[in-house]
């Protein structure tokens, strides 16, 4: 049995019914799935300023889900926002960035991969996470389809073709990969994958998935993030004294 968590770091609730549905499906049979948003802030964090308003109560949300005793969770959204943060002050839980997840999945899957973005906005911050996690020569490209994370869903026909265009493009940039750089873009994947003959990565899925693998690598092995250096927590005799939350 294991309990993965999932956080929309957004202050919106209405896919979060149909991501529980999708990933509940996915699943393993002995998996329970959480999803949650937040109460307060920003609708998508395409900004930097909107990221660092949803950070305080998705770190807030996330130590609740690991004093819960949830087996893992998810910060979904492409940006890895928070991903230092986070590591830093959950002890045990694993927690699951998408890009950090899905850019080493697809390096073991070909040579080369593209990310297909929402919009051009996107491409400098996730260029340099790739570059931290030192996956640089593994891009193809960034291939921006040039709509708002909030688009994704409204007209799913027009998203799946952009999707197929952005898809072929990648591939002409030489992309044996294609990943999908936002959660939002869930659903997309298959009817890519078969018309174009390449893997193609859904960011919820696999980052999912793998919240699941590592949920058992800590059952079985006691396996999550090291607490040595980058991701050593603060001290909390600072914390109590400075009055800050945990």
């Amino acid at each position: 049995m294991r309990r993965i968590f999932w956080l929309n770091p957004v202050a919106h609730s209405k896919h979060n019914p149909i991501m529980k549905k999708m990933l509940q499906r996915e699943a393993a049979s002995d998996t329970e799935v959480t999803v949650e948003s937040l109460t307060d802030g920003p609708l998508h964090l395409e900004y930097h300023y909107y990221g660092a308003l949803a950070l305080p109560e998705s770190i807030a949300i996330l130590l609740r889900a690991e004093r819960e005793g949830y087996d893992a969770a998810v910060m979904g959204c492409f940006y890895d926002p928070g991903l230092r943060e986070i590591r830093e002050v959950l002890t045990t839980m694993p927690i699951i960035f998408p890009e950090e997840t899905c850019t080493y999945l697809a390096s073991t899957m070909g040579d080369k991969f593209s990310i297909l973005v929402a919009e051009k906005k996107c491409i400098p911050a996730m260029s340099e996470n790739l570059e931290r996690y030192g996956l640089g020569r593994k891009l193809a490209s960034f291939v921006s389809l040039d709509m708002n994370v909030l688009e994704f869903q409204e007209d799913p026909a027009l998203t799946q073709s952009r999707m197929m265009a952005a898809g072929k493009k990648a591939l002409d940039d030489g992309a044996e990969v294609l990943i999908f750089g936002c959660t939002m873009q869930y659903g997309f994947a298959p009817k890519m994958q078969d018309a174009l003959g390449v893997p193609v990565i859904d960011a919820a899925i696999t980052s999912f998935k793998y919240a699941e693998f590592k949920a058992d690598l800590r059952q079985r092995y006691g396996w999550s993030h090291s607490k040595r250096c980058a991701y050593e927590s603060p001290k909390r005799e600072e914390i109590t004294a400075w009055g800050l939350p945990w």
